[in-house]
């Protein structure tokens, strides 16, 4: 079919955090999915902080010029599905009892303002139904819900329509990380996903098809800059240059791991709160996916520029005691062609795992989690 012809846009995926911005479109062919498009620059540090947009013009500004030097192919599309700060979003698994879409549309909001530390009003929500149960008799279903101030949409949404863009489809970073890293139509005993992200660190827990939890902690890799620029006394680009050198391996002239364990090791405490907690919790209807009663968290897939971190992967495995991979952000994309892709260096592509995933779902609006 001629391309004009086509009524469904051509999309492309764009995710924004704290310090920087990615854009990638995939195209999909006979073949699978293919990455045509790329590129990533840095936001002036103030730009945004904790999810929040604080500087309006220079976000818009640093959009329109990351998409006009988008290395590849040119983009050829205004449309875009746009990653919204998971810090800022509330997720939580609801039950209900059976009933039609249109009667969930009506009744899920009610029912959500018993969960949430927002009013219903103030929020943009949305969710997808995820499991159905049918115990002595009683239907329910487990519905995910996503939650999200107005505010922070429409700050978005503003500086995405100034940049000349248009919104298709907003999701947050969670959804997205989920879609790069769990293989399409594979189930999956309970994963913890750990987004080690230079302003935050996610955790998703991923049962079967579906996300279980997600959480956000403001422990991240620019803390451990920041330290060893404190210790030392080094610029911050010093700093930096030392923890992608060496990271945690022991150099007697630079070693600077005795500076940054301390915060893995809060990150590593964080980590067994939240393993703790899906655990402790598995039975219940609203974890229970598998149907197989007090599943266990049995693999941890991470993530993120932090994952590249030399010696983190050693520590983490150490410290857990369980089993550690690292993720594969092209596991849904060159399905029959594993020749990996230039256009993102190697050091970066577990930074660009939500990207990714929102360029899939850009490639294919059914590709969703």
């Amino acid at each position: 079919m001629f391309k004009f012809l086509n009524l469904e846009p051509e999309i492309f995926g764009l995710e924004i955090n704290d310090l920087s911005l990615r854009i990638a479109k995939i195209v999909k062919n006979h073949r699978g999915f293919n990455l045509v498009s790329f590129n990533e620059t840095k936001i002036k540090t103030g730009t945004i902080k904790e999810g929040i947009i604080y500087d309006e013009d220079d976000l818009v500004k640093t959009i329109r010029l990351a998409v006009d030097t988008v290395i590849g192919k040119k983009l050829g599309t205004k449309y875009i599905v746009a990653s919204l700060p998971e810090e800022k979003s509330f997720s939580q698994i609801i039950q209900m009892p059976k009933m039609t879409k249109e009667e969930l549309r009506l009744a899920v909001p009610i029912e959500a303002e018993n969960y949430i530390p927002l009013t219903i009003s103030s929020t943009h929500l949305d969710f997808q139904v995820i499991d159905f149960h049918d115990k002595d008799g009683i239907n329910h279903l487990d519905l995910l819900i996503n939650v999200i101030p107005k505010s922070v949409v429409e700050s978005y949404v503003i500086c995405f329509k100034r940049a000349g863009l248009i919104p298709y489809v907003l999701e947050i970073e969670s959804q997205a990380i989920v879609r790069s890293l769990i293989k399409k139509g594979q189930k999956n005993p309970p994963l913890l996903l750990i987004d080690l992200g230079v302003a935050s660190t996610s955790f998703v827990i991923f049962s079967d098809d579906s996300v279980r939890f997600t959480s956000s902690v403001p422990i991240c890799s620019k803390d451990l800059t920041d330290e060893i620029s404190k210790k030392l006394g080094n610029s911050l680009s010093e700093a930096e240059e030392l923890k992608i050198k060496y990271g945690l391996s022991k150099n007697s002239k630079n070693n600077i791991g005795p500076i940054i364990r301390p915060i893995l090791a809060n990150l590593v405490l964080e980590i067994k709160k939240y393993i703790n907690f899906y655990n402790n919790h598995s039975s219940h209807d609203y974890f229970l996916s598998s149907k197989e009663p007090n599943s266990k968290i049995e693999k941890i897939i991470i993530c993120g520029g932090g994952a590249n971190l030399k010696g983190f992967f050693d520590f983490i495995v150490n410290e857990l005691k369980i089993l550690v991979e690292i993720g594969d952000p092209f596991v849904n994309i060159f399905e029959y062609d594993q020749k990996g892709c230039q256009m993102i260096p190697q050091q970066r592509i577990l930074s660009s795992t939500t990207v990714l995933g929102l360029a899939l779902r850009g490639a294919n609006e059914k590709f969703k989690i």
